[in-house]
């Protein structure tokens, strides 16, 4: 009963779910089904048409590799504890699943600052666009904002995993995060909270401010363009990336750098949602519905007709 007793002391106790909730589980279950299924099917039908294979959809079959990932970090194990109404989770299992979020998260905003330099490119510098967003240049994009967000999540998971906690050690969120965490410490988290906001800086504010910037300049050349047809086409392929950009980007950098991170459990619980599940939702519905070359493929390959190269 003793053993019993300090396994249950190191638990962490979730406070997203009040209870069962069966409506909520259904809920997750189908989102978590429609992310699975909307970057997979995008993943795939980039990989397999050989027209799609350019710098823009190559920068595209790996953010969804990366939402796959994003949300199967976190809505498993929330579906899990809606059903059960368990809510308590391990130390090894809280910290496994922090470093994870935050490590994938630090991955998109940089990998989205790519994408946004790459229309950048193709826009604003459209006959250098070959040479500059080469296969290599690209696959250095990529590699670098994966291996940038992991490395930050080992700071983060490792300052915030020597605090001492509270018991009994409630997390006032629906999952492992550094924000509820810090809260939920009894010691002085100073140090672990300037660390948040330096890297949170360089990590959120940065691409996005880099972000806005590159657009700033899309947009300025867009207007240079004599033909309203050719406007009108290059605003389309750019608005799809720029809603995603927006919605991820403002929830993310308030929820880790606002003005009192953690404090207020409904917004910190809306700005997560927003960009950890609602963004990899999104994404294949904005990329395929609003993109006639991944409509084509697609309706090409249900059909059968894709012609595999």
């Amino acid at each position: 009963m003793a053993a019993i007793n300090r396994t249950y002391l190191c638990d962490f106790i979730l406070l997203g779910f009040a209870g069962e909730k069966v409506f909520l589980s259904l809920l997750i279950l189908t989102i978590y089904t429609m992310i699975l299924l909307g970057n997979m099917t995008i993943f795939s039908v980039i990989r397999i048409d050989h027209r799609l294979q350019t710098p823009m959809y190559f920068f595209l079959s790996y953010l969804s590799i990366l939402d796959i990932c994003y949300s199967t970090v976190t809505l498993p194990a929330m579906l899990v504890n809606a059903i059960t109404g368990n809510r308590r989770i391990s130390f090894n299992r809280c910290f496994t699943q922090l470093y994870f979020f935050v490590s994938l998260g630090g991955s998109e905003c940089l990998l989205l600052a790519a994408m946004a330099y790459d229309r950048y490119v193709a826009i604003c510098n459209p006959l250098h666009y070959s040479v500059i967003m080469n296969k290599r240049f690209c696959s250095y994009l990529v590699g670098g904002s994966w291996f940038s967000g992991f490395l930050n999540s080992v700071l983060h998971t490792f300052m915030t995993s020597k605090l001492t906690f509270c018991q009994p050690r409630y997390v006032n969120h629906f999952f492992c995060d550094v924000p509820p965490m810090l809260k939920a410490a009894c010691t002085d988290t100073y140090t672990s909270q300037l660390l948040l906001y330096v890297v949170s800086i360089f990590l959120g504010m940065t691409p996005f401010v880099f972000v806005i910037i590159s657009y700033v300049k899309i947009i300025s050349t867009i207007l240079q363009i004599r033909s309203a047809v050719g406007r009108r086409k290059a605003f389309s392929t750019c608005s799809s990336h720029l809603i995603v950009v927006t919605v991820f980007y403002v929830t993310a950098n308030f929820n880790y750098i606002g003005p009192a991170p953690g404090d207020s459990f409904d917004i910190e619980r809306l700005s997560s949602v927003l960009y950890s599940v609602l963004t990899p939702l999104f994404n294949p519905v904005i990329y395929c519905l609003r993109n006639k070359d991944v409509r084509r493929a697609l309706a090409k390959a249900l059909t059968g007709k894709l012609n595999l190269k």
